[in-house]
């Protein structure tokens, strides 16, 4: 299921939402589950949008811009105008495969930093679209990495958390102006 709210995939100058970096404590704070799917989400829906399209991302939780809802939004593919992003509302993983993959992420909230994360390929996860109906996908290779980084803001983790070389974490995130205390590594 994509979304059905439709947003011009467009640089604004001055985009809705802030968007809140590493060392932010609001970035480590748990999001709440959304009990009803009104016309205020959407509206947060779209901004979330056009503030993601705004900052060059595929991906972007509410979290990540200072609100504490389980709203996530996707576009794998920011540059075609034909794929609709996709909306996910309380997303809960339900299901991960044992295979697993090594690649590289970057995240908005940390700009200038790419390294490498090992997740599971492939996931289902269970959430409720922009209508607030319950829904089911399964997703795979970039979709399955980007909802799982998402899901990791929602809970307060930030993808550098899941970083295995110390080494290279640290030196990114000082030569792009950020803090290793600021990383709380994940077992």
């Amino acid at each position: 299921m994509t979304s059905v709210i439709a947003v011009e995939k467009e640089k604004l100058e001055n985009p809705p939402l802030d968007i809140h970096y590493l060392g932010d404590r609001i970035l480590r704070q748990p999001a709440k589950r959304i009990a009803r799917v009104d016309n205020s989400v959407r509206k947060l829906i779209k901004e979330m949008l056009q503030t993601m399209y705004s900052s060059h991302g595929i991906g972007l939780a509410a979290t990540q811009v200072g609100i504490h809802k389980q709203l996530i939004v996707i576009d794998c593919a920011p540059d075609d105008s034909d794929n609709k992003p996709v909306v996910l509302i309380n997303p809960k993983i339900t299901s991960i495969s044992k295979e697993l993959s090594l690649f590289e992420e970057g995240c908005l909230s940390i700009p200038g930093v790419y390294l490498n994360v090992t997740r599971p390929e492939m996931i289902e996860v269970s959430f409720k679209d922009e209508q607030g109906k319950p829904r089911k996908r399964q997703a795979t290779d970039l979709l399955a990495r980007v909802i799982q980084h998402e899901i990791d803001h929602l809970n307060g983790v930030m993808f550098v958390d899941r970083v295995g070389n110390g080494l290279a974490l640290t030196e990114a995130l000082q030569k792009n102006g950020f803090s290793p205390q600021a990383i709380r590594p994940v077992k």
